[in-house]
């Protein structure tokens, strides 16, 4: 436990600008990956070749890098497991819900639970630090709720997605340990390797010989999705060795206001007063995160 609290105890009160901006070009990146995972219509296909792109990758890069230390099995282990249902739920909240909604919904929590469990664990986060969070995730949320109170049929996709968020939270947590103690490149290699080779097994068996002429017209798309993935990851937890975990996990959740931007200008889709408003009480909240 005193580990875990080390690893999440911020060398300073805010972020540099360094990790700032490695941490907005992993939003851009997460915000890209997404759009890709949600526009492919048969979205099992559209996940399995992005588990299909981590083992690859994974397979090819831990040729190189060589196994982790031994005190470094759990984290991986734990953090690829967290990623695997969290991939399952995400995978859910897409069968069941719209993209624009259901994608705040489950980033928005992410940094209410990191910054409650850094508490529970003894670490008092800076009251401008806390209110920062707190007003990113208010913005994320409302832009999820924009349409107004959810139905009753939207209610299993906002469970779904909330409960996304927890794993997120989760293996956040994780990571923030891990990175203190082990390279990045070695972790996040094994990890990705790990959970990589789940989302393909599951649409060999749900789809078995249809799955390779559903797989041909969004091979690339797919595995694009997947390399996407693995650079955006991959800066988040570049940018988790500063320490400012619940800070770093509020300011990359701004992916769902640049997400939201790619909806209105790739897809079509509303962004309205009510957006806008949201995006702006999430620009305050980053600006708070870094006083």
């Amino acid at each position: 436990m005193a580990d875990v609290l080390v690893a999440l105890s911020p060398a300073a009160s805010g972020l540099s600008p360094g990790v700032v901006a490695i941490t907005l070009v992993a939003a851009v990146l997460h915000a890209v990956w997404n759009a890709v995972a949600h526009g492919i219509p048969d979205r099992l296909v559209g996940f399995a070749l992005i588990g299909v792109a981590y083992t690859v990758i994974g397979g090819v890069t831990a040729c190189v890098v060589g196994l982790p230390p031994a005190s470094a099995w759990p984290f991986v282990l734990g953090s690829a497991l967290l990623h695997v249902v969290y991939t399952l739920l995400l995978w859910a909240s897409y069968q069941l819900g719209e993209f624009s909604q259901v994608y705040p919904v489950a980033r928005g929590t992410a940094p209410w639970v990191v910054a409650v469990i850094e508490v529970v664990l003894g670490h008092d986060l800076p009251v401008i630090e806390l209110v920062g969070v707190v007003v990113i995730s208010l913005g994320l949320v409302s832009l999820a709720l924009d349409g107004g109170r959810p139905s009753r049929s939207a209610l299993p996709a906002l469970a779904a997605a909330v409960a996304t968020g927890f794993f997120i939270a989760g293996y956040t947590v994780v990571d923030a340990a891990a990175v203190s103690t082990t390279p990045v490149l070695v972790y996040a290699t094994w990890m990705f390797l790990i959970q990589g080779p789940v989302m393909p097994l599951i649409a060999v068996v749900r789809r078995g010989r249809r799955l390779r002429t559903q797989t041909v017209p969004v091979l690339l798309a797919g595995l694009a999705g997947g390399v996407v993935s693995i650079a955006a990851y991959g800066l988040v937890l570049i940018a988790q060795t500063s320490g400012a975990t619940a800070a770093v996990a509020a300011l990359r959740e701004t992916s769902i206001v640049i997400g939201a931007v790619i909806g209105t200008v790739f897809l079509g889709e509303r962004f309205g007063r009510g957006r806008v408003i949201a995006a702006v009480v999430v620009a305050a909240g980053i600006v708070l995160v870094n006083l």
